[in-house]
């Protein structure tokens, strides 16, 4: 985590090292740079536990294998790049929204376009002027959503097709997090699709095999479905797939520490082979 005072890139964009595929990968959450107009009012290590740390670094070989690498700076409790921008909690505004606004139930529990909680405590101690909010969404959820669809737009028309891995982490208490019963263990990686509508079946078969196979647990859409990107993004009967990959934050991070833990190796090989099984699925559908 480090704040900075100046204008930064609101993303960085890794090109295919390998020969280039129509499969573009995006980790929304991962950033660490804090804009220095943030102005929460929360503990930073509590702050920190919106980020997905370490993803970018987990999934660095999808360029080797052909695909394209699209990663957040800014942290997602600013802005969330995986939320609608009309997904705001309007009592978090000092005034009147210029528009409708269409809070979701990521906004009822605090995790919107603008997250007004984190690790169960407020985010702020003051209402954000309309200006700011707007701000936010023009410096960094735009231009975030512009990148990632040109990738996605070029790699369609060149190939008819393409696909999409949304990458993220979960915390390991994420069912409390999300308000959800259950009484089965979180699982080491979640596969959403919401529901089996934003992409093919043998796609996520794919994933799911590969990863079973290096030795992890997964489970699909529980408690994650996938939201605003993958959404928008997929759409199977054109030949457009979108998966979102949730990976459990204990299996290779110390969550309290921030640091990484002696599996790292492990999982970062894990995802490797995860990305060249994608990588040859991809190729014999071409």
């Amino acid at each position: 985590m480090r704040t900075v005072d100046t204008a930064f890139a609101p993303y960085i964009r890794v090109e295919p090292r390998g020969r280039p595929l129509p499969l573009v990968c995006d980790s929304p959450h991962s950033g660490v740079t804090y804009p220095g107009d943030f102005g929460y009012a929360l503990d930073p290590r509590v702050l920190r536990t919106g980020e997905d740390t370490h993803v970018d670094e987990l999934w660095r070989a999808v360029p080797d294998v052909g695909g394209t690498l699209i990663l957040a700076q800014f942290p997602r409790t600013y802005i969330d790049p995986n939320r609608e921008p009309d997904d705001i909690d309007p009592d978090v505004l000092a005034g009147a929204w210029p528009g409708v606004l269409n809070p979701s139930e990521k906004s009822r529990l605090g995790h919107g376009l603008i997250w007004t909680r984190a690790g169960g405590q407020p985010v702020y101690d003051r209402k954000l002027p309309v200006a700011e909010v707007q701000h936010r969404i023009q410096a960094y959820h735009q231009p975030y959503h512009a990148a990632l669809n040109r990738d996605i737009e070029a790699a369609y028309r060149q190939f008819g097709a393409v696909w999409h891995l949304n990458l993220h982490s979960m915390p390991s208490n994420s069912y409390e997090v999300m308000q959800v019963d259950s009484e089965r263990p979180l699982a080491d990686f979640v596969l959403g699709d919401r529901d089996g509508t934003t992409c093919e079946p043998e796609f996520i078969d794919v994933v799911e095999r590969s990863l079973r196979a290096s030795g992890y647990t997964v489970a699909r859409n529980d408690p994650f479905k996938g939201v605003a990107l993958i959404a928008r993004l997929g759409n199977p009967s054109q030949r457009r797939h979108s998966l979102q990959i949730e990976i459990h934050r204990g299996r290779y991070m110390d969550e309290a520490s921030f640091e990484k833990s002696p599996a790292f190796p492990a999982m970062q090989a894990a995802l490797t082979k995860a990305a060249q099984d994608v990588a040859l699925y991809i190729q014999r559908q071409l």
